[in-house]
């Protein structure tokens, strides 16, 4: 019968790891297995009690920083949002674009451009780099 009490606390840390996603209750519901676990042996209760306290510990201390070191290595970079994504990216020329005006297509979309190098005059059909946008306007250099 104690083992069902075990089961019924891990079963009970678990769903409520699902609203905290800390991976400090998933540890402690691994424990409370382990206990299930020396409960069905026939353990006594004592026992039951330092297997769950050891393996929730164990848990803890070896477990859970190995899972944060594995998140650090395989996160994705944070990348740029909103107008800071364009810069680095390639723009097609519809117009020439020289130090005064011009027109580029970024994925799509239609912006006015500026040569960044004001010496720079783009034709038609190249594909140049943005450097940086200012306001509505994309700063842009040839490819090469």
């Amino acid at each position: 019968m104690e083992w069902m009490i075990w089961l019924l606390v891990a079963i009970t840390l678990g769903i409520a790891e699902l609203f905290t996603l800390t991976f400090v209750l998933l540890m402690l519901s691994g424990g409370a297995i382990a206990g299930a676990i020396a409960a069905a042996l026939g353990a006594p209760l004592e026992i039951q009690a330092v297997v769950f306290t050891v393996v929730s510990l164990l848990s803890l201390l070896g477990v859970k920083p190995l899972a944060r070191r594995w998140r650090q290595n395989h996160a994705e970079p944070a990348g740029a949002m909103g107008l800071k994504a364009l810069e680095g990216g390639t723009a097609l020329v519809l117009e020439q674009v020289d130090n005064h005006h011009g027109l580029i297509k970024i994925e799509g979309e239609t912006w006015t451009a500026r040569s960044f190098d004001g010496d720079q005059v783009l034709e038609p059909g190249e594909e140049v780099k943005i450097v940086e946008i200012r306001g509505a306007t994309a700063m842009v250099w040839r490819q090469t």
